[in-house]
């Protein structure tokens, strides 16, 4: 599926929330009022672009005719976190993984892990965890952490010195800090077993 431009991508979320909130779809006018468009060719070219890249489908005649092709419900996948070094916090929504029957919490989001450094904890590369969104955590929880721009998913310990981060691996060294965010805690991992073979 093709790379959505900003715009395009600002305008399939805001698709998306008004399906959540209202069950339906917006109006071409809804949207032009929303972004503040002149006129409805604005919406329309950003429409007929979501079709074109396969998020969309147009349904002509009719007022709230948009079908998202795409899973737009459920917990967010938020992109890559690293199980190695720290890498750049990404919070761009790549999609929605659907556990509505397992989970029934509604702070939750999801990442693809990157990297080896929790492979002593069961984590491993191109797994996704499932994470609930909180800034405590206990001493040995795993969490996802932000320092600076930086987000990773370490073991978690704090005492009077700081915080320290801990991998899974020992070839990576703990990470010492008196700067880091507890963005969640991770509660499950899922692995797509196809994916290893």
């Amino acid at each position: 599926m093709e790379e959505l431009t900003k715009k395009q991508k600002r305008v399939l979320d805001f698709i998306v929330e008004q399906i959540r909130l209202n069950g339906s779809p917006p109006t071409i006018r809804e949207i032009g009022k929303h972004f503040g468009f002149s006129a409805l060719e604005g919406p329309r070219v950003h429409l007929r672009a979501l079709a074109k890249k396969g998020y969309i489908r147009l349904k002509k005649g009719i007022s709230r005719g948009i079908e998202l092709l795409v899973p737009a419900f459920g917990i967010p996948i938020l992109g890559r976190i690293s199980a190695g070094k720290p890498s750049e916090a990404i919070e761009n929504i790549e999609g929605y993984i659907d556990l509505s029957r397992i989970f029934k919490e509604k702070n939750l989001f999801a990442l693809k892990v990157k990297g080896d450094s929790m492979e002593g904890e069961g984590i491993k590369e191109g797994d996704l965890a499932i994470v609930r969104k909180q800034s405590l955590a206990n001493n040995g929880d795993i969490v996802v952490a932000l320092i600076e721009d930086e987000a990773l998913v370490k073991k978690f310990y704090k005492d009077k010195n700081g915080i320290r981060l801990e991998a899974g691996n020992p070839k990576y060294s703990p990470i010492l800090t008196q700067k880091a965010e507890i963005i969640g805690k991770v509660i499950k991992i899922l692995r797509d077993y196809e994916a290893l073979k």
